[in-house]
């Protein structure tokens, strides 16, 4: 069995990466999603094992000491990582498996995995980011001023992406992630094997 591809999908706090990679997966049941770990509480309505593996700072430690983490992160003073024996194992079961993590984590991926297939999306303006962010109602001012500085220094970096994405209409950027997932799945390394034999048959002496 093919490995399943890797789509690492990175965004800014607010740009809508949780929205459109959940409408992926429910519109496509062979995506699945390797869960980080983090140390941040949950917020209201998350589920440990769901959203992030919610864990204390010496059990994620622990795991980071055993090299357990494909790409680990500090982010707002709260620690996230990817765990390496997850990935593993849903790439292995032929799963095509979405990471949503930073672009510092994107970048400590594309070091140990050529395969991967990059991507970001780019809300369409600063304003609209800043709108997004004040309608969670989930951080206050001075929060949120941070959110847009750290934003800032993340979008610099989206030119060492694969894909850009801009989610202003949320319908078209949910199209345009399926369609790179699509032609993820038509490249040569990923069918070769599958069309050997039909391969084998067309091009067969008679």
């Amino acid at each position: 069995m093919t490995n399943g591809s890797l789509l690492v999908i990175s965004a800014p706090s607010g740009a809508g990466k949780s929205s459109l990679v959940k409408a992926m997966r429910e519109r496509d049941a062979r995506l699945g999603v390797c869960t980080s770990h983090t140390t941040r509480p949950p917020r209201p309505g998350e589920t440990n094992g769901v959203e992030y593996h919610f864990c204390e700072r010496a059990d994620f430690e622990k795991i980071l000491e055993s090299d357990g983490f494909i790409e680990h992160a500090e982010v707002f003073g709260n620690h996230y990582g990817t765990s390496r024996a997850e990935l593993e194992r849903l790439r292995e079961a032929g799963t095509d498996v979405i990471l949503e993590i930073d672009q510092q984590g994107a970048a400590q991926v594309r070091q140990q995995f050529a395969d991967a297939i990059t991507i970001f999306i780019l809300p369409p303006s600063r304003e609209a980011l800043r709108e997004r962010l004040t309608g969670r109602g989930q951080d206050a001012g001075e929060v949120i001023e941070g959110r847009l500085a750290e934003a800032a220094g993340e979008i610099a970096h989206c030119g060492k992406f694969d894909y850009l994405v801009i989610n202003d209409r949320f319908a078209e950027a949910l199209e345009d992630l399926l369609a790179i997932v699509r032609c993820a799945r038509l490249a040569r390394s990923r069918r070769l094997d599958e069309l050997r034999p039909m391969i084998g048959e067309l091009t067969a002496s008679t």
